[in-house]
């Protein structure tokens, strides 16, 4: 019975995508008895589940983000869409997870256009019939705005964010362009935005900076009305640049690691400018505001001195925890409870039905669910749902969470380890052969959970 309803959630899924089904209303697709709030997502690129002092950070301060955490709810097993960078993103703009999202890899592997910047990669765009959150928001008549690093498309293509829905845009568009801090341009919506104060070696436009500008310019201008503004802040993703060291610069830690806590810090104070201009605005107690990452941190050159991942395995790139568990804080005085722990597994395909029902919008058919009653404190997620990943990577790899249980495959048709989240996060002991019931009841999920993609085909072994 349940794999039959699998089955059908994904034909319609599939259907939808391909604009041949209607869209499906949940019953929570009304306008909410409040306001709609604004909604601010803030991103950043490579920050670990344990970068942050709220989440065990000993090293790095980072005083205005814990108290975020305090002012808000801090999640504690909430996941990124990919443990890498495009798809991740992807999975957040569309409330699709990788299993049918059209970016699963950072290049694919058959298709796609040789990248304007960089090395000469292929990488994919997202196409007209992908609808992002900032679609479904501007037809609940929000303003829409876009800084830091899109990921998702090329120049001249349909996946550049002007035509995905959002207003206005200020950053880079290709993910190996988005290390250069200094770089001496940037795309401002659809033209290029040259950076004077970086011309011939000069580095005087630190871009992360600019960002924050934009953001808290958008911010000044949008106050009045509605708006929805996705800050994709680059940092702390190498290449490792900060304009000082400040209060690092006397620690007896490696160079670069003291560049890496500088760029936490100076994205820390950033963040804290924002809550302060929404208070000064006399909006905050109407705007939600999440800060998370793309992603798990990658290993370092300078070694594992900041714990970046906290207890969790894996890294970057991996489909274990520290591969994609990330921090997530949301912060709504007065609707979300303030001091709060929530250990409510979600992830970034919640975030499109969740943004369209506070905006009172008809809520898309995709893979994720309205998780407002969790941000809220209200109920709980379902406890029998599935969350999905696939990464093609060197290895194709998946990893399926179901309750307390985490089961991780490595090719499409490999044998499935389990892993009991509750006791060991840190998945140390396969427990697949105690737990056999478990184990079919995922393997039957597997069976409907993707669809195959004709960029990123699966070898099945």
């Amino acid at each position: 019975m349940a794999n039959r309803r699998n089955r059908r959630h994904t034909r319609r899924e599939f259907l939808q995508r391909a604009g041949l089904a209607p869209v499906v209303l949940s019953a929570a697709a009304r306008l909410p008895a409040a306001p709609r709030p604004n909604i601010i997502f803030i991103m950043a690129d490579d920050l670990g589940f344990g970068d942050l002092g709220c989440y065990g950070q000993k090293l790095i301060r980072t005083p205005r983000i814990d108290r975020m955490a305090k002012e808000g709810t801090r999640f504690t097993q909430c996941y990124s869409g990919s443990p890498v960078c495009a798809p991740s993103r992807n999975v957040l703009m569309t409330g699709m997870h990788t299993g049918h999202t059209r970016i699963r890899g950072n290049s694919p592997e058959v298709g796609g256009t040789v990248e304007t910047f960089g090395e000469g990669a292929r990488r994919l765009s997202l196409e007209d019939s992908d609808v992002t959150v900032a679609e479904f928001l501007k037809r609940a008549g929000y303003a829409t705005g876009v800084t830091g690093k899109w990921g998702l498309a090329e120049p001249d293509t349909a996946g550049v964010p002007n035509r995905r829905g959002f207003d206005e845009w200020f950053g880079y568009l290709n993910q190996n362009h988005a290390p250069y801090y200094y770089t001496d341009y940037l795309w401002k919506d659809e033209r290029r935005f040259p950076l004077e104060g970086n011309r011939d070696g000069k580095r005087e436009q630190y871009t992360h900076d600019l960002f924050t500008g934009f953001s808290l310019d958008f911010i000044r201008r949008h106050h009045a009305h509605p708006f929805f503004l996705y800050i994709a802040y680059t940092i702390p993703h190498e290449r490792l640049e900060v304009p000082d060291l400040g209060e690092y610069a006397g620690r007896p830690w490696p160079e670069r690691a003291r560049i890496y806590a500088a760029m936490v810090t100076r994205m820390d104070r950033d963040v804290g400018q924002m809550l302060d201009l929404l208070k000064g605005l006399g909006i905050d107690k109407r705007t939600l505001v999440f800060f998370t990452s793309d992603n798990g941190a990658p290993k370092k050159d300078f070694g594992d001195l900041f714990k970046s991942n906290g207890p969790l395995r894996g890294w970057k790139g991996e489909l274990w925890e520290g591969g994609i568990r990330v921090p997530m804080i949301a912060r709504w005085p007065g609707t979300v409870p303030a001091g709060r722990v929530c250990h409510v597994p979600w992830y970034f395909a919640d975030f499109v039905p969740t943004a369209a029902g506070l905006a009172g919008v008809e809520i898309p058919a995709c893979d994720g669910i309205d998780v407002s009653p969790v941000l809220t404190g209200k109920r709980r997620a379902p406890s029998d749902r599935f969350l999905y990943w696939e990464y093609p990577g060197k290895t194709f790899q998946q990893a399926v969470r179901f309750g307390k249980w985490k089961a991780h495959r490595t090719g499409l048709n490999g044998p499935l380890t389990l892993y009991d989240l509750e006791v060991d996060p840190s998945e140390t002991t396969d427990v697949s052969a105690a737990h056999p019931s478990v184990l079919a009841r995922i393997g039957e999920y597997l069976e409907d959970a993707r669809t195959e993609s004709p960029n990123w085909p699966t070898r099945k072994t």
